[in-house]
């Protein structure tokens, strides 16, 4: 992972003999923008891996994007027949996945996919009528759902973008309803429901190469989970909780079970979004305000609290922000407020020797204080 604290640098520090606490990770943002000038806001969905990110603009155009750093925003057409378009999640290789649907409020949801900036409509499964894409993997399969109501059923397109459904059951007889994520390795991960028990929510990770279901569990004094993220090296993370109540973040691995990520200070519940293969987490807690936040396996940290103060960015007292995908460079992708309007960002870390040129710089004002 490319991070500012690096072994160049903590040699450097260590040389002088300056004393240094553990530091925390350092990143730039960016303001990814709006499709028109008079739209409202935009919000920051989803990262490939390689740092690909997407999500949608709202207000006059309503329109799905991506974003990256070298190229910046790219529109994405609409369905012919749906005005409210949303990108969900991409591969590497540019492919997109998302949802067309009739209103704001996504009514009449269609599933789609853009590949070289071009909507295809994806195909439904029998006698549904509606579905949405949300994450497309680095082999061209795509996860959602499709149906409404106590009929929505999990379900893939394959690379030729033949649906399959996904109603494998677990041991326990549970089935998932929406697949959120996929990763490089078949991994489908999302909400499921327990035949017994209609108010527990049910973290289901499908192998969609061996044909196996599984739960996550829950956190102890829990009785179920959403699971929201899975990683290439196979985290699942998302969020623990007792029936319908308020959750608390988790990252799972099958060495290591479920562990429960601690929460900014000043918040109280929070939800886990993504995750990459480092195991570094990025969330939603909840509190007075919605604070997005990094979790790198040790300490748990607001991002407002990461980036520069005079950004013109607000991450930390208001209820709109959130972190939703995470590269696996550490790239951070989510929504926040950007001088009182609300917009996606990118949060992207320093090339490595801006790191060493900050720490030199420091040493030397260090120098001068003695």
């Amino acid at each position: 992972m490319r991070v500012c604290t690096s072994a160049f640098a903590a040699g450097i520090v260590a040389a002088s003999g300056v004393g240094v606490v553990s530091a925390q990770p350092s990143y730039d943002i960016f303001n990814i923008g709006v499709v028109d000038p008079g739209d409202i806001g935009s919000q920051g969905l989803g990262v490939s891996p390689g740092g690909i990110a997407v999500g949608r603009s709202q207000g006059v155009s309503n329109q799905a994007f991506s974003w990256t750093e070298a190229g910046g925003l790219a529109p994405l057409p609409k369905l012919a027949d749906r005005a409210f378009n949303v990108a969900n999640g991409a591969n590497n290789s540019g492919v997109v996945v998302g949802t067309a649907s009739a209103t704001f409020f996504g009514s009449n949801p269609l599933p789609v996919m853009w590949v070289n900036r071009a909507i295809i409509q994806l195909d439904l499964p029998g006698s549904f009528t509606v579905g949405r894409a949300n994450d497309v993997n680095s082999a061209g399969v795509t996860v959602g759902s499709v149906g409404g109501g106590i009929q929505e059923t999990a379900v893939l397109w394959d690379a030729s973008g033949s649906p399959v459904l996904v109603n494998t059951p677990t041991p326990g007889g549970a089935t998932m309803r929406t697949a959120f994520r996929i990763n490089d390795s078949g991994w489908i991960v999302g909400q499921g429901t327990d035949p017994d028990n209609a108010a527990r929510n049910v973290g289901m990770v499908f192998d969609s190469f061996t044909g196996d279901s599984f739960e996550v569990g829950a956190l102890p004094g829990d009785n179920g989970a959403l699971a929201f993220g899975v990683s290439n090296a196979g985290h699942v993370v998302g969020s623990s909780m007792l029936n319908q109540g308020s959750g608390r973040p988790f990252v799972w691995t099958q060495a290591g079970g479920m562990v429960e990520i601690p929460l900014p200070a000043g918040t109280s519940s929070g939800i886990a979004r993504a995750v990459n293969s480092d195991g570094w987490v990025v969330g939603i807690a909840s509190g007075q305000f919605a604070v997005p936040f990094l979790f790198d396996g040790t300490t748990t940290y607001a991002l407002g609290d990461l980036i520069d103060p005079a950004s013109g960015w607000d991450l930390l007292t208001n209820t709109s922000s959130g972190a939703l995908g995470i590269a696996e460079d550490g790239s951070i992708v989510g929504t926040g407020v950007f001088d009182g309007d609300i917009r996606a960002f990118a949060m992207i870390v320093p090339a490595p020797g801006t790191f060493a040129l900050l720490v030199l710089g420091g040493l030397a004002s260090a120098r001068r204080r003695r």
